[in-house]
């Protein structure tokens, strides 16, 4: 058992101001093989997520605190639809269907989502980043 607070929460935003890449995860799922994927993802403005999207799995985000800005793009590397999760008005999360291209930008300090998608863990390859 695991109690998902604001002591954990802080835990995981230090650990991501720290990390070279501005951004931590924290694995509720016991191994990379599991077929459900549940973790807490910190991350700092600042951190690169490059435009990209997971072929085998769609992922949902629900926002604990901070804000968000979520990028959805066609082959072309259009933006085609940009939403903000931000929880003060009323934006709390985001259901990402399998093969979506996308990205974000964080918009303030401290954010962290709760993510989940479908396992095993399959690290995204070349082909799935949009250039």
């Amino acid at each position: 058992m695991e109690i998902i607070d604001k002591n954990l929460l802080d835990t995981v935003s230090a650990a991501a101001k720290s990390s070279e890449r501005l951004r931590m995860n924290h694995n509720f799922h016991e191994t990379l093989e599991a077929p459900c994927q549940r973790m807490l993802n910190a991350l700092e403005p600042g951190t690169f997520v490059p435009i990209h999207r997971h072929r085998h799995t769609a992922e949902t985000y629900i926002l604990l605190r901070g804000k968000l800005k979520i990028f959805f793009y066609n082959e072309e590397k259009v933006i085609i639809e940009e939403d903000v999760l931000d929880q003060s008005h009323g934006c709390y999360g985001v259901h990402i269907p399998a093969g979506i291209w996308h990205s974000m930008e964080v918009l303030e300090s401290g954010t962290i989502i709760f993510e989940t998608k479908d396992g095993p863990y399959t690290p995204i390859t070349e082909q799935d980043i949009l250039k």
